[in-house]
């Protein structure tokens, strides 16, 4: 069964299109690191990729660190969740996000959504898609932190658990954190590369021919 169109924010769900897909479907999560800085370039980046549809959900305190008028794709967060449904006929944002899309990458992964997601918490948009996830899809997850978040015993434990639920880490790189310390980032040029780097990224059979 395909997948129900989502509307966009502030469309009544009438007015979605009936029009089957023909794209492959990305859900960009982003969280409250420093490095949501990179989520215009990050989405700009995917969107060089040829039959690519592309859609981010957003915790609130990311959205401290870019500008929404960057991003060129539907941006969804905690408030669309609630406007979406008024009743028990109404769709349920983070079930029809799930539906929607058939790659999720979280880019950057703060440590405070990490420990959520290894524990199962799902108080937010972004944690209750990662919550409802259909296991047979991709879920990519890029952590981003200071080093000495990362180095804490902990960290270890609950990227270890987030594979054991199958999602697959994107190793972070160490470079100059914003605030003067060495730390991990997700692995992003700073410049624009060429979109066949994703696959290398993004490494799995999903990815259509026409890509």
């Amino acid at each position: 069964m395909e997948p129900i169109s989502l509307p966009e924010p502030g469309m009544s769900a009438g007015n979605s299109s009936s029009v089957a897909r023909e794209k492959f479907h990305v859900l960009v999560g982003v969280t409250g690191s420093v490095a949501a800085l990179k989520l215009p370039l990050l989405v700009s980046e995917l969107l060089k990729i040829p039959g690519l549809k592309v859609k981010v959900v957003t915790t609130e305190r990311a959205k401290h660190f870019y500008n929404a008028q960057e991003i060129p794709v539907t941006l969804y967060g905690d408030e669309e969740e609630w406007q979406l449904w008024k009743g028990r006929s109404d769709p349920v944002l983070h079930i029809e996000l799930r539906r929607w899309a058939d790659l999720m990458v979280v880019a950057p992964l703060d440590a405070n959504t990490l420990a959520k997601v290894a524990n199962g918490i799902c108080d937010n948009l972004l944690t209750c898609v990662i919550r409802a996830w259909d296991l047979s899809k991709p879920l990519l997850f890029c952590p981003a932190m200071n080093t000495a978040m990362w180095e804490h015993p902990i960290t270890a434990r609950q990227v270890e658990q987030l594979k054991g639920f199958g999602y697959t880490e994107i190793p972070c790189v160490v470079k100059k954190l914003v605030c003067g310390d060495e730390g991990q980032s997700f692995p992003m040029a700073p410049a624009p590369f060429p979109s066949s780097s994703w696959r290398d990224v993004l490494p799995f059979a999903v990815w259509p021919q026409r890509c």
